[in-house]
């Protein structure tokens, strides 16, 4: 391992045993708290591909006429994940995109996909993701996290932009999810079969392939250049910082939720 990829995972430390432990997890029993969850996660789900796909545009050649790239092996990581996200094998044996699934499990647990629907339909109108935020009804933390997210795009700055998926993505995603499903699985009455696969599958991605090979290209990115090290701490810190914010927000309305009903 890189020492300098050491040093940033060691002063990410305190900020990624915050997420593991934050208390979002224990509130995850009922049908009703996995709906309210999915409803406002699917937000992040969606983003993650423009993150992606910023990589994409930066590491491959996605424009004609083609010329080959400088590092060909970050292009086929980067195109392999692309493969993964956008065109994954379902728990049916059905090709959809990660995203897809995600919408599937919505719908099979009875969550609303209405205001995920209706952003991306004011996407496809205004062309621009704040707009689109703020016209749609869902949680300030929500909208925070997702303005972060293109923040880090508009920067045009690959190294940036791998900061914020390596480390507030692929990176932590096992750990998240794995607790996730524990406390999920704790009531047996209910069945979240299809959310249940989407999770299992990025653990089994993220944690064996895609995590250890995105490090490999923060190293590749930022080479000996140290103002480089410093801006992927910088935004590796805010990447988590958003996330604990995200989960913070997505536990009141957990919360929110339930005092409606007493």
């Amino acid at each position: 391992m890189n020492p300098k990829i050491d040093f940033i995972e060691s002063e990410l430390e305190n900020l990624r045993d915050t997420l593991k432990s934050h208390s979002l997890y224990k509130n995850l029993h009922s049908l009703e708290d996995i709906q309210v969850f999915m409803e406002n996660h699917v937000f992040a789900v969606w983003d993650f591909m423009s993150l992606l796909k910023g990589l994409q545009i930066d590491l491959t050649t996605v424009s004609t006429p083609w010329v080959p790239r400088e590092n060909s092996k970050l292009a086929r990581f980067i195109n392999e994940i692309t493969v993964a996200e956008e065109s994954d094998f379902d728990k049916d044996g059905v090709v959809k995109s990660h995203f897809e699934m995600y919408l599937d499990a919505m719908e099979e647990v009875g969550a609303d996909t209405s205001k995920i629907t209706y952003f991306l339909k004011q996407l496809s109108v205004l062309k621009s993701v704040e707009e689109s935020l703020e016209s749609t009804t869902i949680i300030a933390s929500v909208k925070e996290f997702v303005s972060f997210t293109f923040k880090i795009i508009n920067t045009k700055e690959t190294h940036k932009i791998a900061a914020a998926f390596t480390f507030g993505r692929e990176d932590v995603i096992p750990d998240m999810f794995i607790k996730i499903i524990e406390e999920a699985a704790t009531n047996q009455d209910q069945k979240y079969d299809s959310f249940t696969y989407y999770l299992k599958r990025h653990i089994e991605l993220d944690g064996d392939e895609h995590g250890p090979l995105s490090l490999q290209m923060i190293s590749e990115l930022c080479g000996n250049d140290t103002q480089k090290w410093d801006e992927v701490l910088d935004v590796a810190k805010e990447s988590l910082s958003v996330r604990i914010h995200l989960w913070s927000g997505i536990e009141e309305e957990l919360k929110r939720h339930k005092q409606a009903l007493v």
